[in-house]
């Protein structure tokens, strides 16, 4: 059984995609509410090392637009203190499997991760 973790919140249309996509295999997953407890800085970190940081800040949501961040040139930096800050500019839902990582819907990721060894 692999062991996937799913960071998001309950009001998070994609979050519940992806808790969906994975309840339909029959697998069960780790859900952290970034409502009731924020994302950890080392977990953070290991998102942005695999990703970046601009691949974690959803620009479309509407904290991000009510900051008017899109006027911004930010530096991965000063977006990983946003981020920190304001866990609403987070593309959701973060999706943690081993090393292997994912923001916002990635059902093809998830979907691979899924085959058993050797299929291809």
């Amino acid at each position: 059984m692999p062991d996937i973790q799913v960071f998001g919140r309950e009001d998070s249309s994609a979050t519940r995609a992806a808790q969906r996509f994975f309840r339909e295999r029959r697998i069960v997953v780790h859900y952290h509410d970034l409502r009731k407890r924020p994302l950890a800085a080392g977990e953070l970190k290991r998102f942005t090392e695999r990703l970046g940081a601009k691949a974690l800040i959803d620009e479309t949501s509407r904290a991000y637009l009510d900051a008017g961040l899109g006027y911004l040139s930010m530096e991965d930096g000063a977006i990983v203190a946003r981020l920190l800050a304001d866990p609403r500019l987070l593309r959701l839902p973060l999706v943690r499997y081993g090393n292997e990582v994912t923001a916002g819907s990635a059902e093809a990721v998830w979907t691979r991760w899924l085959r058993p060894p050797g299929d291809s």
